[in-house]
């Protein structure tokens, strides 16, 4: 077969073509039938199945998280149980609206056990918080730095939480074997569903 045989091919009859030609158009034909219908069909296909896989990768890893929690779900419930009994406990060390004057005057003997004597001792209004709400309390005592740190420590000897925040010691102008401590002591309060 020459080029010029080539040239020469009549397209209206292709039924004369020679038959290594018919072959050649049958493949190109095929080919060309066969990427239309990839293009056409399957690359959506696979498309779609590549997203089907990747989705049902992400249920399997979801299925495993849930499968482990449920596994642990009676630890989880021990837990849960365990943290709301020590969140109660907490709570019960919160002084209610009754108990709050019981508390200072345990605050103002913790004090005057240590040793200490007060120059100021003053109850702020109530700090409103999530659910509790503060108390601060400014005090201002005189005593040693040791009678300080056995106030400080029967402080949260306490059965009830008191805080000391913005401690400041000096020493005492007036007498020179004293120090003047001023700080404000907070306790907390339970802020009940009626909202006091």
């Amino acid at each position: 077969m020459k080029m010029q045989d080539l040239n020469e091919l009549d397209f209206s009859n292709i039924g004369d073509w020679p038959g290594i030609i018919k072959f050649i158009l049958i493949l190109i034909v095929c080919g060309s039938v066969g990427a239309g219908w990839y293009f056409y069909d399957i690359e959506g296909r696979y498309l779609e199945l590549e997203r089907a896989e990747k989705k049902e990768q992400d249920l399997r890893q979801d299925f495993e998280a849930k499968q482990a929690k449920a596994a642990n779900l009676d630890a989880y419930r021990a837990q849960l149980a365990e943290m709301q009994d020590s969140f109660g406990a907490m709570l019960r060390q919160l002084p209610n609206r009754t108990e709050v004057a019981d508390l200072l005057v345990d605050v103002s003997q913790t004090g005057l056990g240590a040793g200490l004597e007060f120059e100021l001792f003053q109850p702020q209004a109530e700090v409103p918080k999530d659910f509790y709400a503060e108390l601060p309390i400014k005090i201002r005592v005189l005593g040693t730095y040791h009678e300080f740190g056995e106030f400080v420590s029967g402080l949260a000897a306490l059965p009830r939480i008191v805080t000391i925040h913005d401690v400041q010691i000096q020493s005492n102008a007036k007498n020179p074997g004293q120090l003047v401590m001023e700080a404000t002591a907070r306790t907390y309060r339970y802020l009940d569903e009626a909202g006091g």
